[in-house]
Formats: structure tokens, C-alpha cells, sequence
């Protein structure tokens, strides 16, 4: 139809783009989020309910920065809230993160009561309904794959629980450096954690290096109540 761009267009303007570019240019991550999209890797379908599980703390600090100066390889999370029956993006969504630190400590639980704050945050959602964490890669604890806890919330009300993955090669290369390399032999995998089964292969995070660290994005389908 005139005026419209069909998948397949989009896929072939991809390869015309990619071979003007260069590899660099791909490989820098910006142009490869486009492809995603036409491709269908990214998609608006409505991202899998999963257990909030027993570290959550309400009213978390609103701010873009959680690690309060603790150690690990940098993070940047760029995550999108969309609405899952239309695509569009949900701007002023507040996006609600929790995870352990690189040593495998939730704040405000065993070794980490002493702070309720570290590693956690909530950031609104701009007007392409996308919410931005400093933050590091998490570590690992006893019983569970490496993830990262996050609630929407619309117009007050809880419109998304759920958890957010790494792949597991990726995770293996980001363990080999300090401070990570100091906790050896993680004891779960992405395949062998039972929150992951349940649909924890929709909630991957794509991570590309960027300098010393790690950008993730992700594309979050939600209803809007």
C-alpha cells in the first residue's frame, strides 16, 4: 500500500543501510535496534507476568542512578513500556527496578538491612515511553538465575510484575572480571531456573558492550489497566 512499509521492505532497506553504513556502524547497536523491530525480534505482545518475589520494597527513591557508589561493571537500562494492544508508546509510566548487588545482596534484607535503598529505583517513562537506570550488572545468589526485578505502574495502578534476564554467555563473559570473578561457579542457569521457565525467555534483556559496560534494552508490552 502506498505510503506504508511492508516487513519485508523494512528488512531490505535494513541490508541496503547496513552495507552503506559498515559493520561498525551495526555493530554500535543503534541501527541494529531498528532491525529488531522490523524483524520482529521486538515485539509489542504483552510481556509475561512473573513472581515480584520477596525482596520488593515500596516507594522506592525516583532517580536515574541506584548503585550508590557500589561496585560492578556499568549498566544502562533503557527499558520500553508500550501498550500491548496498540504498539504506542505509554509516556509518564513509572518504571519500578530492584536487584542484588554484584556480590548477590538485596538492600534492606541479610546482609544488606543496613541500607533499604541501593539497587533500587523508579524512573517515568519519556515521551517514547522509555525509562533510563544507571546501575550495574547484578550478581548471582544461591537458587536463582541472574535477573533483575521491575513493576509498571500507569495511573496509579500496577499494570506490570515482572523479572528481566540476561543471556547466559553474556553473563559468563561480564562473571570473568572483578568484582564477579571473586564468586565462581553461579549455581543456575537461565534453563534451570523454574521463574525463568515461566516465560522468562520474553523478558530477556538485549545487551550490547558499551565502553567498560553493558547498555539493555527491552521492549515491555503492558495493558494500560
Amino acid at each position: 500500500m502506498d505510503g506504508q512499509f511492508t516487513r519485508g521492505s523494512l528488512l531490505k532497506l535494513g541490508g541496503l543501510l547496513a552495507a552503506a553504513l559498515g559493520v561498525d556502524a551495526v555493530k554500535s547497536g543503534w541501527f541494529a535496534d531498528e532491525v529488531a523491530i522490523a524483524s520482529d525480534t521486538v515485539t509489542c505482545v504483552l510481556t509475561p507476568e512473573q513472581t515480584e518475589g520477596p525482596y520488593y520494597i515500596a516507594n522506592e527513591k525516583v532517580r536515574r542512578n541506584i548503585t550508590e557508589g557500589r561496585p560492578g561493571t556499568p549498566l544502562t537500562l533503557r527499558l520500553a513500556v508500550v501498550n500491548a494492544s496498540t504498539c504506542k508508546p505509554i509516556k509518564g509510566a513509572a518504571v519500578d527496578i530492584w536487584h542484588c548487588d554484584a556480590s548477590g545482596t538485596y538492600s534492606g534484607f541479610g546482609a544488606g538491612r543496613s541500607s533499604r535503598t541501593f539497587m533500587r529505583g523508579i524512573q517515568r517513562t519519556n515521551a517514547e515511553g522509555i525509562a533510563i537506570f544507571k546501575t550495574v550488572y547484578p550478581g548471582w545468589y544461591s537458587g536463582r538465575t541472574v535477573h533483575i526485578h521491575v513493576k509498571v505502574h500507569v495511573r496509579g495502578n500496577v499494570v506490570h510484575t515482572g523479572q528481566l534476564y540476561f543471556p547466559d554467555a553474556v553473563t559468563d563473559a561480564a562473571y570473568r572480571r572483578a568484582p564477579y570473578s571473586s564468586r565462581p561457579n553461579r549455581d543456575v542457569r537461565n534453563a534451570s531456573d523454574s521463574v525463568y521457565r515461566n516465560g522468562g525467555k520474553r523478558s530477556l534483556l538485549r545487551l550490547r558492550r558499551s565502553g567498560s559496560g553493558y547498555v539493555g534494552t527491552i521492549k515491555m508490552g503492558v495493558h494500560r489497566s
